[in-house]
């Protein structure tokens, strides 16, 4: 058992609602974490039947290449509580969760890691403010157990939430949440071809909170999600959830195209007043200015006409189940 403070169970408050009316589904992907995994099924059905709860327990293997997938099927075929995916390749966590969140079931649903860096008696302090009536409730890490360039790309990340997702001020996010019903079914439904998950989900909620969670230490191994894997976040919440590249390289374009349009008005009045030295010069320095400047402003209107298109027809399946296993 967790050494971590357990919250008031059930939730103290006459508002709250009882968690005990609700069923709930817990979604772990899982890569490349056989050592661990087993403990994390293990803690995760404890904590979950000791408090009450009817659950069902989702573990997506995301490519894993070292015999993850063969432990997560034979748990899931000896119970009913567990539905095990496996994903044709590696697609990346926020696939995965995608994959979750479409097979889950419950009223409410909880996205976890598989490395127990996530406790998840924890998750009962996400259930509990969940049941004041939020649709997102957030895992507020007390002290995150990673290192540095990790912080440094998860303050990187918030920044981003707050200018593209509109996070508000004060509100923590995290890959440790609840989400309710409602909220699991608009993220399904998005059409985007890069899910992320947490952004999507302060996209269609409007009652958001965090609530404060241990992040302990991984006990086996190390983690999965290196430098690369965030820098890749990074680009996919820039170009497939914002337009601000694209209308940065706009507006540098039509500067550069307006540049373009007085260098060459300037050239051809020169030419009124000073003879040049070379028979032709003004005449190709106004004509290169003039169409440089069209085809740069051209380019710029139809790359924001490619982003839109391509928003508009992004496919709904993002990745392929390839085995779907439970008892």
């Amino acid at each position: 058992m967790s050494s971590n403070p357990r919250p008031p169970w059930p939730p103290e408050g006459d508002e709250a609602a009882d968690p005990q009316a609700f069923t709930y589904s817990i979604v772990v992907p899982v890569f490349n974490s056989v050592d661990v995994v087993g403990a994390t099924i293990d803690r995760i059905t404890e904590v979950f039947e000791s408090a009450g709860l009817r659950y069902q327990l989702i573990l997506v293997n995301d490519g894993s290449s070292d015999g993850s997938w063969e432990l997560v099927a034979s748990r899931a075929r000896s119970s009913s509580h567990i539905i095990a995916l496996n994903l044709l390749r590696n697609y990346g966590q926020h696939h995965a969760n995608l994959a979750g969140l479409r097979e889950a079931s419950g009223d409410y649903v909880i996205t976890m890691d598989d490395d127990l860096q996530n406790p998840p008696d924890q998750a009962l302090f996400l259930i509990a403010e969940a049941m004041k009536g939020r649709d997102v409730v957030f895992g507020r890490f007390e002290h995150k157990q990673a290192p540095g360039y990790r912080r440094i790309g998860s303050k990187l990340i918030s920044l981003l939430n707050r200018r593209v997702f509109g996070q508000p001020p004060g509100l923590a996010v995290s890959n440790f949440r609840i989400l309710r019903r409602d909220v699991v079914d608009r993220v399904c439904e998005s059409r985007t071809a890069h899910p992320y998950i947490t952004g999507q989900a302060l996209m269609y909620s409007n009652n958001a909170s965090d609530v404060r969670v241990h992040h302990d230490v991984r006990p086996v191994g190390k983690s999965n999600y290196g430098l690369r894997r965030i820098l890749t976040l990074v680009f996919a919440i820039l170009f497939s959830y914002s337009l601000f590249p694209l209308r940065a390289a706009a507006a540098a374009g039509f500067f550069v195209a307006l540049g373009s349009f007085l260098l060459g008005a300037f050239y051809l009045v020169r030419s009124l007043f000073v003879e040049s030295d070379v028979a032709g010069w003004t005449t190709i320095a106004v004509l290169l200015s003039f169409f440089n400047g069209v085809v740069i402003a051209l380019l710029s209107m139809l790359g924001e006409y490619v982003v839109r298109t391509l928003n508009a027809v992004s496919a709904l399946t993002t990745y392929h189940v390839t085995e779907r296993v439970s008892s």
